[in-house]
Parts: structure tokens; C-alpha cells; sequence
């Protein structure tokens, strides 16, 4: 999901969807250690978009609230 994006949604949508990327953080830390095939672009690409979110989670708080 890309900034623009995130920046439309409220705050309870982005904590929900920081919960969901962190389930697929798990996700893809679990296939590492199990064998799995390694993906290691998709743990930055996770890592990231957690970042993003959190980033206007936080941008939206000192603004004075959600949307």
C-alpha cells in the first residue's frame, strides 16, 4: 500500500493493517527458520510498509486526531 493510500485511512484501520503485516512478518520469519524458501525481499518490503504506517499513524496523532 503506498503513503497516499495510507494517508486516507483512520487510525483504527491502520493499526488493524500494522497487526496484519506483523501476522506476515511472523509468517515469513517462521518459513526462514522451518527451511522455507528465502524471500528476503519480502521481509524488507514488510518491514517498511510497517514503517510507513506507523510513521503516519503518528503524523496523524500531532495533527490532532484521526480521520
Amino acid at each position: 500500500m503506498k503513503t497516499n493510500e495510507m494517508r486516507g485511512k483512520s487510525a483504527a484501520e491502520l493499526g488493524e493493517h500494522i497487526v496484519d503485516l506483523r501476522r506476515e512478518q511472523f509468517s515469513l520469519r517462521m518459513q526462514k527458520a522451518q527451511g522455507g524458501e528465502a524471500r528476503t525481499h519480502d521481509f524488507k518490503r514488510v518491514r517498511r510498509e510497517i514503517a510507513r504506517a506507523r510513521t503516519v499513524l503518528n503524523e496523524q496523532s500531532k495533527q490532532g486526531g484521526s480521520k
